[in-house]
């Protein structure tokens, strides 16, 4: 029977150690701060929000919400994003995506100052990433990282194949594998022969956003699953990217959902964010 990688206590455990580095930073009178900007009502970015902004207090994180009505304008929120950036109090700022069709996305996240891109997307971050230099890094796939730690599994040599080629999640996991010398495969809904290239991984990131659709059988035995997938069925169920109840019997590890890479992904923002502390603190500013 496979392990399954339980994200809400190896979350926890990482929210012990941060709340521990944020008393430290209290006693040098810096209170790591994070800046939440929603725009609109998504019911389900405002369930992301809402965790967030627990999971803050759990650890001490001082929390900056800005909730903004589905109407507000292009230029009103760059001038919030410029006002956080100016902000000493702010050492990490996030805008919850998706946002509304007339704002342009890629303009909103550019003009996060990259020191405070505590969701490690805007292109200097992304750059670090790719040269393999220190910086932020996407939360989602630093949790997959955690996770696969969490067990001890040496990639090295592994060949991990990631099914999804989003910035936010597929391209940077496919980076941070070959950074622990991973063979790197990903794949996405072009990709020949699917099924055949999942049965080859040793790893199976599972990031494509489609319920259950990497069937069990294409786990090979003994395969690590990260499945990174939220989907609710027609009659409410959440369920991942993969068939759980399929690969459970092949693989030697696997994520659930819910409670797998979820929670990880708030505990590396957390981390991130009380990092972004850590330098601003070092700067002596």
């Amino acid at each position: 029977m496979a392990t399954i990688l339980d994200g809400k206590k190896i979350s926890q455990e990482i929210k012990r150690v941060l709340a521990d580095e944020v008393r430290l930073l209290k006693e040098d009178n810096i209170v790591p701060g994070l800046a939440v900007v929603l725009v609109g009502e998504n019911p389900a970015s405002r369930v992301y929000v809402r965790n967030k902004r627990k999971s803050c207090a759990e650890v001490g994180i001082r929390g900056f919400d800005h909730n903004l009505s589905e109407a507000t304008p292009q230029n009103e929120l760059e001038a919030l994003i410029d006002k956080l950036n100016g902000d000493a109090n702010v050492h990490g700022i996030l805008v919850q995506l998706p946002l509304p069709s007339h704002i342009d996305e890629a303009s909103i996240l550019l003009r996060i100052d990259p020191a405070k891109d505590v969701d490690g997307f805007h292109p200097v971050n992304m750059g670090l990433l790719v040269s393999g230099l220190p910086g932020f890094r996407p939360c989602t796939p630093s949790g997959i990282m955690t996770m696969l730690d969490s067990i001890g599994y040496n990639l090295s040599g592994k060949h991990a194949v990631v099914v999804g080629r989003s910035k936010i999640v597929g391209k940077p996991a496919a980076l941070m594998l070959l950074e622990r010398h991973a063979t790197v495969t990903i794949c996405h809904s072009r990709t020949e022969d699917l099924p055949g290239i999942v049965r080859s991984a040793d790893v199976v990131v599972a990031a494509v956003g489609r319920p259950q659709f990497i069937k069990g059988d294409w786990i090979k035995p003994g395969a690590v699953v990260i499945d990174v997938g939220i989907n609710r069925t027609g009659d409410g169920q959440l369920v991942g990217d993969v068939d759980f109840e399929g690969a459970v019997k092949n693989a030697y590890a696997i994520t659930p959902v819910p409670g797998g890479v979820g929670p990880m992904t708030i505990a590396m923002l957390l981390k991130n964010t009380v990092d972004a502390a850590k330098k601003h603190r070092s700067a002596g500013t």
